[in-house]
This record gives C-alpha cells, structure tokens and sequence, in this order.
C-alpha cells in the first residue's frame, strides 16, 4: 500500500507546466498523454485499494463493537456477582473481562491505522482526480496550440514557398512584361508607319485636287470647253 502511495504522491506532485513545456517543445502531446494513463491507472489501483481497506475498516469497526458490548456486559456482571458474594464468579467474568479488554484494544489499534490508511487513500483519490482534470482541461488547450502552431507553420513555409517561388519567377515575369512591351513597341510603330502612309497618300491626293481645280479654272477663263 505505501508503494502504491507513493507512486500517487508522485503523480500528485508532478508539475504541470514542465509537462506542457516538454509537450510545446517537443511539439507532441505524447509525454501529456503519458501523464494521462499513469493517473487512470493508479486511480483504479487506488480504487481497489480503498475498496479493499474500507471493507477491513468496516470489519474492525464491527469486531471492536462486539468486544466493546461484551466488556459491558461483563463490567455489570461482576458488580452483580460481587454484590451477590459471589468472588469465584467475579474473578473469573474479571479474567475474561481483561482479556476482551486487550482484544479490543488491539482491534481499536488496526482500526485507527486502517482508518487513517483508508484517508490518506480517500485523499489521494480526490487529489489525483483534481490532478488528472486539470490536466485534460489543459491537453484540450495545448491540442488547440499545437494545431494552431502547426498551421502557422504550414502557413510559414507556404508563405516562403511562395517567396522562393516568386523570386525564381521574377526574371520570367519580367522577360514576359518586357515581350509585351516590345510587341506594343511594335505595333505603335506599324501604327505610326500607316499613319505616315495615309497622311503621305492625302497629301498627294490634296495636292493633285489642288492643281486639277486650278487648272479647270484656267480652261474656263480660256473658254475651253471640255
């Protein structure tokens, strides 16, 4: 039984933070999830335990009344033989009653040590529990960190993924801007060429229609008929 408390007075004074500290560094819930079944099983050992020596208490309980009856009985039964003359019988109910006397002493011994074992049992039991809630309430927390932590690193190496990306593909990027710029380079130069052509090809039709008007003007002062 002290072995088994032991062990629990471990569990009991097991520090919480390094636990979640060694589960954030080591980035897993593994040394909690260890500390989880410890505690359960030495609950259930506990359990046992406690079952087992509350049962004993009961029963020591039960055989200390039955002596305690029995010795007043035997108190009253010697004031009545000694009342009555008769000091054989009182003697012999004063023997016996010396002997129920240290039976029962000796089971109001066990049954103190047993009652105090049976606390200190009932005790850790409570502790233990406080413990093993506490720290289910602080797994669910540190799940929640770690799957945010893990997603912000996923999210870091995506985001550096993508730097890395977009600095292999700035050259590609801009030798594809400059092509672009280059066809409309080209185009605004074809653009401006037939620009050119058109006013070239106006300016030589207003130019024929100037002298044709100037010459139909001479034939009619001429008075040349066409």
């Amino acid at each position: 039984m002290a072995s088994l408390l032991d062990k629990v007075s471990t569990l009991i004074q097991a520090n919480l933070h390094a636990l979640v500290d060694n589960a954030l560094k080591s980035n897993s819930m593994a040394v909690i999830d260890q500390y989880i079944r410890d505690v359960n099983n030495n609950l259930d050992a506990l359990e046992d335990a406690a079952a087992t020596v509350g049962g004993q208490v009961k029963t020591l309980e039960r055989k200390a009344a039955e002596y305690k009856k029995q010795m007043d009985e035997l108190d009253r039964n010697i004031d009545l033989f000694l009342t009555q003359g008769k000091e054989e019988l009182a003697r012999a109910a004063q023997a016996k009653l010396n002997s129920v006397r240290g039976l029962h002493e000796t089971y109001n011994s066990q049954l103190e040590r047993q009652q105090r074992e049976y606390k200190a049992l009932l005790d850790a039991r409570l502790k233990l529990q406080a413990k093993l809630t506490t720290i289910r309430q602080q797994r669910e927390e540190m799940v929640a960190l770690l799957d945010l932590a893990k997603a912000k690193e996923i999210t870091n190496k995506a985001i550096k993924s993508l730097d890395d990306l977009a600095g292999v593909g700035d050259a590609d990027v801009a030798r594809m801007a400059e092509a672009i710029r280059t066809r409309l380079d080209q185009a605004s130069a074809r653009a401006e060429m037939a620009a050119q052509n058109l006013d070239a090809q106006m300016d030589e039709a207003l130019g024929r229609g100037e002298l044709d008007a100037q010459l139909e003007e001479r034939k009619r002062r001429l008075g040349i008929s066409q």
